[in-house]
């Protein structure tokens, strides 16, 4: 046996320390208080965040006289315009959840955390409150000389209204939250009419508090800390992924402008733009770091710089490890992982159009009874029990008869020829079937239940099942 220990390599060792002792990455030492630069990928980012407007507006549109977009738990139903998904169609919903991971996973195998730096809700909370923050309290210069600024008259002022206005956003993003599961407008009476239910006042204090809290004091703490999506997409990038990449071969050795000619220097001219408006504290020439949320701000800082530099832009640009290295980057259609993705994401989307334009107006269920299996009658015939489940997952009245095919002279008693279905309403009911035995071919023989609307006549669905018998022998 080998009792040999592994032998390290202490060059590799020492390189992997000296690469953590230059990560930059704020563990909460201080505030970061990140410069507005504008450009192309800060508009872009004003353009998603003007998207989150639609969690705010939709609880309040409406759909042919009710809220349009509705999460009914007490009646068990999503509604969403037309469409009602019921607890029996929750696989549609389930295809939809595997539907935008796949989406985030794939996006993130090919352009890294932008969903991080674009979408995330965490991250439009926070660049709105430090926007805020910004237009109350200056620039971050001036915000971090309050900080350490005596309290005064002005400081608490600034103080005051910008807690508020974070406040009032936390409220606004509690009862917007709140108003998806009741109606919206009634919520707001009940809100200060005091008259809402528990539950209500317990989302509208959490998500209050949590708003606050987490974009207001933790920011990026929070995808540090607390996000598990941060560390979940961070180890899915590969060689081909592009991110937000400082090209040090063009602008290493970095120095001062003034210097630039006499000494040789690359483009890079030290001015820690980059640096200064990156939310998360990351400096990009470090190279690739845990809080880098590829948002894009450092390269509008670089390019503005080189802009007024005269120098051509693109020395921190979106680039793929191997572009940096010079080696051919492999087209999208030649990566598994993404087409792997791609083919979930695509088997995913087919099985919710054919959910939705499947989906069946009424759901319902025959059980067959198993004590007894079958009742002989005293005329010779055999009674079998089922009950039924019947499901209107419509919005109209609906009146239906039962049908049933497949054995000859069979009949069905202990229930209304015509049944009157309400909305979204089941009727549980117990039904009997007699036959004569020996016009049923085997021992279990299939029959189809069908139920019929009376109105709309077109309108049918079917039910498979069978009915039993004894053996013809103990006939």
């Amino acid at each position: 046996m080998d009792n040999k220990k592994p032998q390290i390599d202490e060059n590799n060792v020492n390189e992997l320390y000296d690469e953590l002792a230059h990560w930059n990455l704020n563990t909460g030492e201080e505030t970061i208080h990140a410069k507005r630069v504008p450009g192309r990928f800060r508009s872009l980012k004003w353009f998603t965040a003007s998207l989150w407007l639609i969690f705010f507006i939709s609880p309040y549109l409406r759909w042919n006289d009710k809220q349009a977009i509705l999460f009914d738990i007490p009646n068990r139903q999503f509604n969403m315009f037309s469409l009602t998904i019921h607890p029996q169609d929750v696989w549609l919903l389930s295809l939809v959840l595997i539907l935008m991971s796949m989406v985030l996973f794939g996006v993130t195998a090919v352009a890294g955390r932008v969903f991080c730096g674009y979408f995330c809700f965490q991250t439009i909370w926070t660049d709105a409150f430090t926007w805020i923050e910004e237009k109350i309290e200056g620039n971050p210069a001036q915000r971090r000389k309050l900080e350490k600024a005596p309290i005064t008259f002005d400081k608490v002022r600034k103080k005051t209204i910008k807690h508020s206005l974070w406040l009032l956003i936390s409220i606004l993003t509690g009862v917007s939250f709140a108003a998806y599961f009741t109606d919206a407008y009634q919520l707001w009476v009940d809100y200060f009419t005091l008259e809402a239910h528990i539950a209500a006042y317990v989302v509208l204090l959490a998500f209050m508090i949590g708003t606050y809290v987490l974009a207001g004091f933790l920011r990026e703490q929070t995808c540090l800390w607390l996000c598990p999506y941060a560390r979940i997409q961070g180890v899915m990038y590969d060689k081909d992924t592009i991110l937000p990449t400082y090209d040090e071969a063009r602008g290493e050795p970095r120095g001062k402008l003034k210097n630039k000619a006499k000494n040789k220097q690359g483009d890079c001219i030290d001015c820690n733009l980059c640096y200064a408006v990156c939310p998360t504290g990351v400096d990009i020439r470090v190279g690739q770091q845990e809080g880098c949320i590829t948002c894009g701000l450092c390269i509008d800082a670089c390019d503005t710089v080189m802009d007024k530099i005269g120098s051509p832009r693109g020395l921190v640009r979106y680039a793929s490890a191997k572009e940096m290295r010079g080696i051919h980057q492999d087209p999208l259609l030649k990566r598994p992982r993404v087409l792997v993705y791609a083919a979930i994401l695509l088997a995913c989307f087919s099985g919710i159009i054919y959910g939705l334009a499947t989906i069946s107006a009424v759901d319902w269920h025959v059980l067959h009874q198993r004590q007894p299996l079958y009742t002989m009658m005293s005329d010779g015939s055999v009674r079998n029990k089922y009950t039924f489940k019947i499901l209107n997952k419509t919005k109209e009245d609906m009146t239906v008869k039962i049908i049933i095919e497949g054995v000859d002279n069979i009949s069905i008693t202990g229930v209304q020829e015509n049944i009157l279905l309400r909305p979204d309403k089941m009727i549980p009911f117990d039904a009997y079937i007699r036959a004569n035995p020996k016009q049923l071919p085997k021992e279990h023989t299939p029959i189809v239940f069908k139920l019929q609307n009376i109105d709309k006549p077109d309108m049918v669905f079917k039910y498979d099942s069978v009915i039993i018998r004894p053996s013809l022998r103990l006939l």
